[in-house]
C-alpha cells in the first residue's frame, strides 16, 4: 500500500487529538494531518517542544490547541477534555508511551511501573472510551493506539513495559472488532526501532532506525486497515512472528527478547 494515502478530513475531522504530539512520531503525524487540513489538539508532558510545534502548525493556517499534560496523573483525561469538550474530535492518536526507565523489576521504584501502567493501560483505555464514545454518537471516526514490538515477548528489565504494551495490542484488537459496526476505524501501531528524540536522549544510535516521517506515512496509509500495523514492514513482522511462538518460551525469552539497554548500546558501538 502506498504511503501517499491521505487521512480523509471529512471522515476523521475536523479535529484530531494527538496524545504525545510534541516530538517523534506524534509530531510527524501532526505535521501530516495539518497539511491535510485537520485542526489539531496536541498534548505532551514537555511544554517547550509542544509550544514550538504548535506555533509551527498555526503558521500553516490550521487551528491548534495544546496543553502540557502528564499522562501518569489521574487527571490526564479531565485536563485534556478541557481542551476538547467544545469541539468535534473525529480522530484520536495516542502515541505516548516511550520507555524511559529500565531496570530489574525488584530494584525499580514503584513510581516507575505505576507510571507505565497509567500511561499505556489506564490512559489508552480511558481516552479510547471517552473519545470513541463520542465517535459512536456521530457515526464515524478513527482511533490509533501505539504499541511496541517488545509486546510479543517478555524481556528482562522491561517487565511492566512489555506487559503494558501487550495489553494495548489485545485491547486494540478487541476494540477493532467492536467498532466495525460503528464506522469507527481502530488501528494498533506496532512501533519498532524509530529515530525519535526520546531514543537519542537515551544515547542510542538511531542512524539505521525508521524515521518518524516514514512512520507517520505508514499510519496514514493504513488507518482503515486495522487492527495491526507493523511499522517498518516485513522485518518487524518477522521478529513479532518469532516472538509469538508458543513452545519453549523460556528459551525464546533468552534468545529473542528485546535486549537490555546496555547490550543495545554495545551493539551500536561495534
Amino acid at each position: 500500500m502506498g504511503d501517499d494515502r491521505a487521512i480523509d478530513v471529512e471522515t476523521y475531522g475536523p479535529w484530531a487529538l494527538i496524545v504525545g504530539g510534541s516530538e517523534g512520531v506524534g509530531a510527524a503525524c501532526a505535521r501530516r494531518l495539518a497539511s491535510q487540513g485537520f485542526n489539531l489538539v496536541l498534548t505532551a508532558r514537555k511544554p517547550a517542544p509542544l509550544e514550538a510545534l504548535a506555533r509551527e502548525l498555526i503558521a500553516t493556517g490550521v487551528e491548534v490547541r495544546h496543553g502540557s499534560i502528564d499522562l501518569s496523573r489521574p487527571d490526564a483525561l479531565e485536563r485534556t477534555r478541557a481542551l476538547t469538550d467544545d469541539i468535534d474530535v473525529g480522530l484520536l492518536l495516542y502515541i505516548a508511551g516511550a520507555n524511559q526507565t529500565r531496570g530489574e523489576f525488584f530494584d525499580l521504584d514503584s513510581a516507575v511501573f505505576r507510571s507505565v501502567i497509567a500511561i499505556t493501560v489506564t490512559g489508552q483505555t480511558e481516552f479510547a472510551h471517552h473519545y470513541g464514545g463520542l465517535m459512536r454518537q456521530r457515526g464515524r471516526g478513527g482511533i490509533v493506539l501505539a504499541g511496541s514490538l517488545s509486546s510479543f515477548l517478555g524481556a528482562a528489565t522491561l517487565a511492566s513495559y512489555t506487559a503494558a504494551k501487550a495489553f494495548s495490542r489485545i485491547f486494540s484488537e478487541s476494540l477493532w472488532a467492536e467498532c466495525q459496526a460503528m464506522n469507527i476505524d481502530v488501528l494498533h501501531v506496532v512501533v519498532g526501532y524509530t529515530d525519535t528524540p526520546a531514543m537519542r536522549r537515551l544515547g542510542l544510535d538511531t542512524r539505521r532506525a525508521q524515521s518518524p516521517e516514514s512512520a507517520a506515512a505508514e499510519i496514514a496509509a493504513s488507518i482503515r486497515d486495522g487492527p495491526l500495523l507493523f511499522l517498518g514492514g516485513e522485518p518487524n513482522l518477522a521478529i513479532a512472528t518469532t516472538r509469538s511462538r508458543l513452545s519453549d518460551r523460556g528459551t525464546l525469552i533468552r534468545t529473542a527478547a528485546t535486549p537490555r539497554r546496555e547490550d543495545i548500546s554495545q551493539a551500536s558501538a561495534n
